[in-house]
């Protein structure tokens, strides 16, 4: 099966800024997606917090974003 051409479906929510996802590397697996706050934040060991990135996906069966 190639994956070549998926389409993964964006929306770009009103509080996005920034740059769209994209690969950053040569040989990158995948596409960096970057959070979008007002402040710095920091999160503690084992610490747990929802990240708004100011996009939202919809992410086909079988597919996860990190």
């Amino acid at each position: 099966m190639s994956f070549q051409n998926l389409k993964l479906k964006t929306k770009i929510l009103p509080h996005f800024k920034g740059d769209l996802p994209k690969y950053e590397t040569l040989g990158a697996s995948g596409f960096d997606i970057k959070a979008c706050l007002d402040k710095e934040l920091e999160l503690s060991p084992q610490e747990r917090l929802l990240i708004p990135t100011g996009l939202s996906f919809e992410v086909p069966p079988g597919f996860e974003l990190q």
